[in-house]
This record gives C-alpha cells, sequence and structure tokens, in this order.
C-alpha cells in the first residue's frame, strides 16, 4: 500500500505535468496559426553607409544623400511575397505632395501673407498596398464615405483624399487632379505635374491644427492615400525601375520558425539581406503564448524533479523491503533459485504497483492538472499585466501594417486539458521507467547474496 499510493502520487504529479505541457503546445500552435509572425524589410543606413554603396560625389550624388542602392523596390518585395512561407505582404512608402494647377492645400483659417513658408508646405501622401489595414481605418477614426479605397489591384494613380480637402477643392470620385514632387531637392524636377484620380473620399474624427502658422502637412485635411507606386512617383523615384520604392516592406509568417526559410528565398529574389535585414516581431504571438510558456516550463521542471525525487524515494523503500527480506531470498536462493529470477521477481512486484498507480493518476491528473495550471496561469497572466510596456512599434497588426497602440490580443488565461492516449503512453513510460530504475539499483544488491551468509548471520 505505501509504495502503491507513492507511485500515485509521483505518476500523478508527473502527468500533470504532462496534460499542462501539452496543453500549452496545443495553444502555442493555435497563437501561430491566429498571428502568425511579422517580418518587417527596410534599410539599414549604417549598413548602406558602411558598404560603400550610398551616395558619394563620385557617382554625381549628393555626398550624405542616400543613392539607389538604398531603395527597396516594390518588384523586388512581390518576388520575396511569393515565398511558400509568406502569408500575407504588405508594404508602406512615406512622401509628400506639393500642391499642382487645380490643388491646393486645405487650410481651416486663412493665413497671412509671409505664412506660406515660401511655398514649401506639401500635402502628407502615405503609398499604402491596403487601405483598409491601415490603423485610422481599421479602429473607426477615419471612413470612407464615397467611392473605394486602395487595394492591391488599384490603378497606380489613383488617391484617397479627406472630405474637408474635397469640399475645399471642389473634387469629386472620379475627378482627375495634380500633384507635384513633394521632395525639397533641388536636383528634382519641380515643375512637373502628375495626373491622380480621386478614387475615394474619406472623412477622419481627427480635429484640424489651430494657429495661422500651424504646417499645412500636419493637418488631417491634407492626408493622401495613394497607392506606393504613386507615393514613389512623389518622391520624385518614378516607377520604371523596380516598379517604385517603398519605404518599408512586411512580410506575415505562419510560425516565426520561418525566418531562416525566408531570408533563403529572399536572398534567391536577389535582395541584400546586409543592407535590408529581415527582422521578425512577433509581439502578437508573445503576448498570447507569453504567460502560458511560462507556466509550461515551470511544468516541464516539476516534471523532472517529481520524476527524480520519486525514483530516489521508491529506491530507498525498495531497498528497505530487499533488506527486509533477507531471509527469504537466502532460503529461495539455497533451493536452487537463481539470482536473475529472484531480481525479477521484485520487478515484477514493483511494476504490479506501478500500474495499478498508473490507473488511478489517469483517472485524477485530468481535474488535478487543470487547477493547478489554471491556478498558475492566472498569476502569470496577471504578472504580464503588471509588467512594464513595450514602448517599440508594433509590426504585427493585420497584414503587417505598423502601429504604436497596444497589441488588441490578451493572452491565453485558460488551459485546454485532454487526456489522449499519447498522454497515458508517456505516463505509462515513465512510471514503468521509475519502477525499473528504483528497482535495479538496490536490486544490484540481491545479485552479490550468498545463501550461507544470509542464513547464518542473518542481518
Amino acid at each position: 500500500m505505501m509504495l502503491t499510493g507513492l507511485f500515485f502520487v509521483v505518476c500523478t504529479l508527473v502527468l500533470s505535468g504532462f496534460l499542462i505541457q501539452s496543453a500549452a503546445a496545443r495553444a502555442a500552435d493555435g497563437a501561430k496559426k491566429s498571428v502568425g509572425a511579422v517580418v518587417t524589410m527596410q534599410l539599414d543606413l549604417n549598413a548602406l553607409m558602411n558598404s560603400g554603396k550610398g551616395g558619394s560625389a563620385s557617382n554625381g550624388q549628393t555626398p550624405g544623400v542616400i543613392g539607389p542602392n538604398g531603395d527597396l523596390h516594390i518588384d523586388l518585395v512581390d518576388r520575396i511575397s511569393k515565398s511558400q512561407v509568406v502569408v500575407q505582404c504588405n508594404y508602406t512608402t512615406q512622401s509628400g505632395a506639393a500642391p499642382g494647377s487645380d490643388s491646393k492645400l486645405y487650410r481651416p483659417v486663412s493665413t497671412s501673407g509671409g505664412s506660406q513658408s515660401g511655398g514649401v508646405d506639401f500635402f502628407k501622401a502615405d503609398g499604402v498596398r491596403d487601405l483598409s489595414v491601415v490603423d485610422d481605418f481599421r479602429n473607426g477614426d477615419s471612413k470612407l464615405v464615397a467611392g473605394t479605397g486602395i487595394g492591391p489591384n488599384s490603378p497606380a494613380g489613383s488617391v484617397v483624399i479627406e472630405k474637408r480637402l474635397a469640399d475645399a477643392d471642389h473634387l469629386k470620385v472620379g475627378d482627375k487632379v495634380h500633384f507635384k514632387i513633394g521632395e525639397i531637392d533641388p536636383a528634382l524636377d519641380h515643375s512637373k505635374e502628375f495626373a491622380f484620380t480621386v478614387a475615394g473620399i474619406y472623412t477622419s474624427d481627427k480635429v484640424s491644427a489651430t494657429g495661422q502658422n500651424a504646417p499645412a502637412m500636419l493637418d488631417p485635411g491634407n492626408q493622401l492615400y495613394v497607392t506606393a507606386a504613386g507615393a514613389s512617383t512623389l518622391l520624385g523615384k518614378g516607377t520604371d525601375s523596380g516598379g517604385g520604392v517603398v519605404s518599408q516592406a512586411t512580410f506575415t509568417l505562419s510560425d516565426p520558425a520561418d525566418l531562416g526559410r525566408l531570408k533563403a528565398d529572399a536572398t534567391a529574389a536577389g535582395a541584400d539581406l546586409t543592407i535590408f535585414p529581415l527582422s521578425v516581431n512577433d509581439k502578437q504571438y508573445q503576448t498570447l503564448v507569453g504567460p502560458i510558456t511560462k507556466t509550461a516550463s515551470f511544468a516541464t521542471v516539476t516534471v523532472w524533479l517529481v520524476s527524480v525525487g520519486g525514483t530516489v524515494i521508491l529506491g530507498l523503500i525498495v531497498a528497505f523491503s530487499l533488506r527486509e527480506r533477507r531471509k527469504e531470498m537466502g532460503v529461495l536462493l539455497s533451493l536452487g533459485e537463481n539470482k536473475p529470477r529472484l531480481l525479477g521477481q521484485h520487478l515484477v512486484e514493483v511494476f504490479a504497483c506501478a500500474l495499478l498507480a498508473i490507473g488511478g493518476a489517469t483517472a485524477v491528473s485530468g481535474v488535478l492538472s487543470r487547477a493547478v495550471g489554471n491556478h498558475m496561469l492566472a498569476g502569470e497572466v496577471s504578472s504580464a499585466a503588471n509588467a512594464p510596456k513595450d514602448q517599440t512599434p508594433d509590426y504585427s497588426g493585420v497584414n503587417g501594417i505598423p502601429s504604436h497602440d497596444s497589441p488588441t490580443v490578451t493572452p491565453i488565461s485558460k488551459l485546454d486539458v485532454r487526456i489522449g492516449s499519447g498522454d497515458i503512453a508517456r505516463i505509462g513510460a515513465a512510471g514503468l521507467g521509475i519502477a525499473a530504475v528504483a528497482t535495479l539499483i538496490p536490486g544490484v544488491a540481491v545479485l552479490r547474496l550468498n545463501p550461507r551468509e544470509i542464513l547464518t548471520k542473518g542481518d
């Protein structure tokens, strides 16, 4: 009864640890499928300069100015996005746009003659691949009220404008509007106008800046959304080489472990990963599985401690039992019983106790692991909630759009404990393994027994 009871405690704790580990693994797999991991690709300016491929006077560029080798082209990103490990791809281009002959900046208040900044104020033009995943549109701060947004198949000359600007410039969906390059670079042609078609009109909840000297670019009414190719044109880069440029590309992977495969595919596509490194951002995934991973780690440590401690204690009990039965073994040996069969007898006895204990552990471990695991997990979730917030940008939003907002996901706070045949097989192997080690190590003493010494000297 003592041996069976001790085995029951050991097997129950070990099986509970196995169940917590299995539940954590299932939760992690589910989290990978739900949020994946986002890999960011963008220019590393220091690496570009150190490589000697940056701007220089020898190649006709202004010293200290980023040259064409620092451009991340749309065509390259599209080739990388065809990798089998990429679930979704997105890219953005930050640009500006100068007013054309038929467009003017929206100004909520009249400006004095000297506040025009010499004509260097611009529209803010963001090149996007999919407007619906931009933060302001995802969280409802901005809404389309006419036309369509920017999508992967939108014409390069599409533009979505804010309603205040549309009213001020008397623009509606389908109208043509012209903009000029919005970069302060004397080498660019600032007189050339580029035609855009108003694809949609949106409203923004953001309030216009007040004051006569407020830059027009910072006014939400002057926020334009164009395609990445359109933004590239307004940067003065054009679209002839590589389909235009992007400021940043993001690739959503189903598993953070696929980063190595993505790097190999990006290199094969022609990317220089020294200048345009790939860095994984799995903030949402870590938010989901962080507490449960710590709980699983604690369960793993518990399994090892209980297994080692249980083996030692059971070994001592078996050794004590063998000592108490020395005379019995001496009589059996004197009658011709061989030592391996005598050791096997004790092994069968311990195995019988272990099987009974494993059966009982299987019946109660599900309830115990669910209660203990959820209690530990609640503590880890609470600790994570009280931990200092990571202020780095989060690129793990839908389609990889960068966001400085807090992740919208909450940590997994409940274990889905299930007892399967695999778990029973694992505890069976572990329990019988512990029984074998606990019996065979002290059982070595049986192989050294001499029946004459046992019967004549006793203990």
